[in-house]
């Protein structure tokens, strides 16, 4: 078998002409990765034709070529590029939406009673698509195709989508009709002192349906996600913000603020029908590449119930957060939630594109502990934590230093005014204390979860964390308002942070602390100083657009030239893809 070397010297996947389509023969064994023409990301060299077969033809248990090897730096690096393009694509779209939201509705009574409802998205997206959901079915996934490679009989895959499939689809049902029903008892209970809860009511029985939405998207990206298959995933976001805001202007007149809602549920259905295709083109193939033939499927048992509760509840916890805001904020003046709203939003832009990488490298991750490979695995979630970690704090100092500029450009037009832009500015940089946290929480807890097991410890670090930001919030809302309870929020992310670094040696994928704090020292003291830096730089130009502009430099500046980013030899792959992404941003915001 050729093989193309990977930068770090590991051999990459086989290269061959998979058309995509599944059918017809191939030359090699296929990439796997997802394009948008025929879902193939070449590699480095192609292989040389394979001679054609003699003797009898084998079996279907026979035929199944040997599986991948592990995916090269410079895989991962063009699959990191476009997850990267299409997370910016979508973030670039929701704040169209956010902009859109509020220039048709302002931020007032009715958009604090859209954004009640929004909690159900929210929630979806967590439980469903990110976080948990997938942190159960993407190392099942993978354990299915382990199983496959080592010679099981029928097609583990197929039979773990047979036995699971099915049932998650009734439960996300059942789930929504009930959401829907008690829509004035969740109101009521998340929000009880807003003051049209009628509003809120509606819109949340319409986004109860993107509980089986979100449901089913998720598990096609998490199916995909196993495959490493990373267009159709990725380009979720992307559809549904296109729904959302096509809804609110198509609607807006006529239905209000409840137009954004049914905008989220169409929004659920395009983003499973953005990924069915490849599902099913990838559900009918075998593990050689060729359309499957007619098999006997395995029995494969049920997905773990400790392990999906395990994921379930962390994920339940640590959106939670929101709820806990949201709570807090109904009883402040008029427009507190919808400041929360929009500063989380820019503010977690750093934190999205920062664990990019960990989306693409999780199922890296889960694969290496299927096959027994600790230390490969180790070395993958303590790269990608000192990547991560680096980029949120390079985008931290900027988000801080720059956050009225930021505000201003984004939202400051029609009901939007300036005094929600100077209320959502010093929120947001109150925010942006934790999103450090943020980030090492989300590439931590995929150490733990990566193996398949069900563990106990991510779900009591997180809610620690919870009971830390209810305490806070409720300490500061009354005399610090919205800005209090994002420093509560900051505050209790951050414990649940280092509760789950201060974990991983006996419970997850056994990093070295001392080794990961180290790395950390360096990039925090360039972000100190970059932020008074930039913020000076920023202040004096009239514009919004000079200022961000002035300010960026600046802080990108100091923060490189004080060694924010040591030790980039170690991530040249990510570090090209992301100088790649840069420069076509720079090009499509700015020519």
């Amino acid at each position: 078998m050729t093989t193309s070397p990977g930068t770090d010297g590991t051999p990459g996947p086989e290269t061959g002409t998979g058309s995509g389509t599944g059918s017809g023969t191939k030359t090699g064994t296929r990439t796997p990765a997802d394009t948008g023409t025929g879902g193939v990301i070449p590699a480095a060299r192609p292989a040389p034709p394979r001679p054609a077969p003699t003797g009898p033809s084998p079996t279907p248990e026979a035929s199944a070529a040997p599986e991948h090897p592990p995916p090269t730096d410079r895989f991962l690096a063009r699959a990191t590029l476009l997850t990267a393009s299409l997370t910016v694509a979508a973030a670039l779209l929701g704040l169209v939406r956010d902009q859109s939201l509020a220039r048709l509705f302002g931020a007032g009574r009715d958009t604090d009673a859209f954004l009640i409802a929004w909690t159900v998205p929210e929630f979806a997206t967590t439980l469903l698509i990110e976080d948990g959901l997938a942190f159960a079915l993407i190392p099942a996934f993978s354990a299915a195709m382990a199983r496959r490679a080592r010679g099981a009989p029928g097609e583990p895959v197929r039979a773990l989508v047979a036995g699971t499939l099915p049932r998650l689809t009734l439960a996300f049902t059942a789930v929504g009709a009930l959401l829907a029903l008690a829509a004035p008892r969740f109101v009521a209970v998340l929000a009880p002192g807003l003051p049209d809860p009628a509003l809120a009511v509606d819109c949340t029985r319409i986004t109860a349906s993107c509980v089986l939405s979100f449901g089913l998207a998720g598990y096609a990206s998490a199916a995909l996600r196993a495959h490493h298959r990373f267009l159709a995933p990725a380009a979720i976001y992307v559809v549904h913000n296109v729904g959302v805001i096509a809804a609110m202007y198509a609607l807006g007149g006529r239905w209000g603020v409840r137009s954004a809602a049914f905008g989220v549920a169409a929004g659920g259905c395009l983003m499973v029908a953005v990924q069915l295709p490849s599902l099913v083109r990838e559900l009918r193939r075998r593990a050689d590449g060729t359309r499957a033939v007619a098999v006997t499927v395995a029995p494969v048992p049920p997905l773990d119930v400790p392990l999906l509760a395990t994921v379930l509840l962390f994920a339940l916890c640590r959106q939670s957060q929101v709820l806990i805001e949201r709570f807090l904020a109904s009883g402040l003046p008029a427009g507190a939630i919808s400041h929360l709203n929009y500063a989380q939003k820019v503010a977690q832009i750093p934190m999205t594109l920062s664990t990019m990488l960990c989306t693409v490298t999780f199922p890296v991750v889960a694969r290496a502990l299927a096959d027994g490979d600790t230390e490969r695995a180790r070395g993958r979630v303590e790269r990608d934590l000192a990547l991560a970690a680096r980029l949120v704090l390079l985008g931290t100092a900027g988000v801080v230093a720059c956050a009225p500029q930021l505000i201003g450009l984004l939202f400051q037009r029609g009901a939007f005014t300036a005094g929600d832009t100077a209320a959502t500015a010093g929120v947001m940089r109150v925010y942006a204390l934790g999103l450090l946290g943020q980030t090492l929480t989300g590439v931590l807890v995929r150490s733990y979860f990566s193996a398949g097991r069900a563990t106990w410890y991510p779900v009591a670090a997180m809610t620690a964390g919870i009971a830390a930001t209810w305490g806070t919030g409720a300490w500061t809302a009354g005399s610090r308002g919205a800005a209090g309870i994002a420093a509560a929020n900051a505050a209790g992310i951050t414990l649940t942070a280092v509760l789950l670094l201060a974990g991983t040696g006996r419970r997850g994928v056994p990093l070295r602390t001392g080794s990961v704090l180290r790395g950390l020292g360096r990039p925090l003291r360039a972000a100190a100083v970059a932020v008074p830096a930039g913020g000076f730089a920023a202040g004096p130009p009239s514009s919004p657009l000079a200022g961000l502009v002035a300010g960026g430099a600046t802080v990108t500046v100091v923060f490189l030239l004080l060694g924010g980013v040591p030790g980039a030899r170690d991530h040249v792959p990510a570090l090209r893809s992301l100088r790649t992404l840069i420069r076509r941003l720079a090009h499509v915001l700015f020519r």
